[in-house]
């Protein structure tokens, strides 16, 4: 039996079709659970909200034992608020135990220990065919031309309720959740299968690291460490990565990748440092694992701060369709890179009119690749991995903090601020 909430009750948003279908706020009266929502900006509360349900047959509801907080997150709690409803449920990191199932969730059973991908996916229409995932066309967002469904972000990816709370509605069950093992070990063993591990995956597979070859990460955040991480272990001969916070650098240089620190080398001395050792060539790929959240640039940070405060009738206009982005560590990337080489993306931009050095991109034959991650395609590859006793991509070595889901508020802050040598949050649902 679920665990019954007594208290007020925030209404929870709910509409894409393909994915919810009917009001979820039918729920029997009494039957509630706790969740971070969204109320403003850099406000978040945890508050009683009702349980989800099985609504259509393919559904499934989970029981969170683990969720975590993503840098994406901080783009909802700082900058995208105009996207977002009061009372939304955060959070698209997330694992548990199944609760319920729908008559068509496929092999799914009651009591499977699942990890939980970001991405809500059929399976088995173009796109997921073709391990594009996260441009599912059954749950694609076609209201506001955007591709498939996340869980826990905005109405540009369908206001689906996310997964910082004790429950998680799962649409698509018959495909997503990934069944592991119910074998005592600790969930973190498990839960960067949800967005981290298969991101940095795609991140360096875009990034076309060959043995031998050198490879620059921008941003030393759970992305990027994995990034550098998966890069030493698919063989590169040389992971530089660039960064300014002592605890990633710490981290990084635990697991053998080599650390420009921006406090002792300047943006503008990333190139020539990584050209020294490259014999003037540059990196044969670059990862900027950054995205918008990027230092640098002090007037695009005051812009994007006060588009955060306009009216959402205005901001959301401006923001689809002439917002910018802090676009640094970008262009460090394509100054970094060498002739001929691959910048990948897997920092998220969002704006609608950056502007891009196209003369430099085309002179230097620069091939980019970027998107979100398409976490079932590479399932096969990382599940082993994950699976190895010996831990190669050191999984167990990325959470810094684990804390009650009631601290979720003090957990964002301290997050965005980089305080107490903050990484990585694992919040518990239950504790």
């Amino acid at each position: 039996m679920r665990a019954l909430r007594s208290g007020p009750t925030v209404a929870v948003p709910t509409e894409i079709p393909g994915v919810l279908i009917g009001n979820l706020d039918h729920r029997v009266e009494g039957t509630a659970m706790r969740a971070l929502t969204w109320q403003g900006r850099e406000h978040v509360t945890v508050e009683t909200v009702p349980d989800p349900e099985v609504v259509a047959p393919n559904d499934a509801v989970v029981r969170v034992t683990s969720t975590a907080i993503c840098g994406s997150d901080l783009h909802l709690y700082g900058v995208l608020g105009m996207y977002l409803d009061a009372g939304h449920v955060l959070g698209h990191e997330a694992m548990g135990v199944v609760e319920e199932v729908g008559p068509e969730a496929g092999d799914l059973r009651v009591g499977d220990r699942v990890v939980v991908p970001f991405n809500i996916s059929c399976g088995s229409c173009f796109m997921c065919n073709r391990g594009l995932q996260s441009q599912c066309e059954t749950t694609q967002v076609r209201e506001h031309d955007k591709g498939g469904a996340l869980f826990g972000y905005t109405r540009l990816y369908g206001s689906v309720p996310g997964g910082q709370a004790q429950y998680l509605r799962v649409p698509q069950a018959q495909y997503g959740p990934i069944v592991v093992p119910d074998d005592g070990s600790p969930d973190e063993q498990w839960l960067f299968l949800s967005d981290v591990v298969p991101t940095a995956w795609q991140a360096v597979e875009y990034a076309g690291v060959m043995p031998g070859s050198t490879v620059v990460v921008l941003g030393l955040g759970p992305i990027g460490q994995m990034c550098a991480r998966i890069a030493l272990h698919q063989g590169a001969g040389h992971v530089i990565a660039v960064d300014q916070v002592p605890a990633r650098i710490a981290m990084a240089a635990r697991h053998g990748v080599e650390v420009l620190d921006l406090n002792r080398t300047g943006d503008g001395d990333v190139a020539e440092a990584v050209r020294t050792v490259t014999d003037g060539r540059g990196a044969d790929s670059v990862i900027d694992a950054v995205g918008m959240e990027a230092h640098g640039s002090h007037m695009a940070e005051l812009a994007h701060k006060a588009v955060g405060f306009l009216p959402d009738a205005v901001a959301a206009p401006f923001t689809g369709k002439a917002g910018g982005d802090r676009l640094t560590a970008l262009y460090t990337a394509i100054e970094v890179v060498r002739r001929g080489g691959t910048v990948s993306i897997s920092g998220v931009y969002g704006g609608a009119k950056d502007p891009l050095p196209l003369i430099q991109l085309f002179d230097k034959q620069v091939t980019l690749r970027m998107g979100q991650a398409n976490v079932r395609r590479w399932v096969p590859d990382v599940l082993p991995l994950l699976q190895d006793p010996a831990d190669p991509l050191g999984v167990l070595d990325l959470r810094t903090h684990r804390l009650p889901l009631e601290q979720a508020p003090e957990a964002y802050r301290m997050f965005q601020k980089k305080q107490d040598g903050c990484i990585k949050v694992v919040l518990d649902p239950w504790a």
